[in-house]
């Protein structure tokens, strides 16, 4: 594990490798409005964003890793991002079907790094969820997108939707984060 300290104020910015180690990220040139990219730029991007600010941060998360996340496409014009989950059978409840919390905890490593992206640092202070669907093994993955809806001073508010591979919705979400240390 690498760190680097990009600042005085000792920031330690580490990104997840092919291999499954955290190292320093690669220096690319200043992102601007970014479009569809791999995993890694998404990764590269957040770290990049976190540059100048104080903390040890992850990226992604590791509990991102522990489901198999996977980024699919950052639109920081539209203010969205979307990422995809594959349904994994440790994680079904007794009926056969994903818990719900799983559920939650995709839409919120959707949110949060949407968060990261195209805001000063901020966290989760409430996170709503509704059901529509039942998910199972069969579906394979589910898809998020989340989308920043309105931003009032420090108050962030954040919309989402959990697909299946041929788009039927299963659940929304709504979440509200608040901006720290600005």
């Amino acid at each position: 594990m690498l760190q680097q300290d990009a600042t005085a104020r000792n920031l330690h910015l580490r990104i997840l490798n092919a291999a499954g180690e955290y190292q320093n990220p690669p220096r690319p040139a200043q992102f601007g409005t970014i479009v569809c990219m791999t995993q890694e730029d998404v990764s590269t991007a957040l770290a990049r964003r976190m540059e100048g600010r104080q903390g040890n941060f992850l990226i992604p998360p590791p509990v991102f890793v522990r489901m198999q996340g996977e980024f699919i496409a950052f639109d920081e014009q539209s203010g969205t991002l979307t990422t995809r989950f594959p349904v994994l059978a440790e994680f079904l409840n007794p009926y056969g079907i994903l818990q719900g919390g799983i559920i939650a905890a995709a839409v919120d490593n959707t949110i949060g790094p949407l968060g990261f992206l195209i805001a000063p640092p901020n966290v989760t202070r409430r996170l709503e969820m509704k059901y529509s669907k039942a998910v199972t093994v069969e579906m394979g993955t589910i898809s998020v997108q989340a989308r920043l809806t309105g931003r009032d001073g420090r108050r962030l508010a954040f919309s989402a939707e959990v697909r299946d591979p041929q788009g039927a919705l299963l659940a929304r979400g709504r979440a509200e984060h608040w901006i720290v240390g600005d």
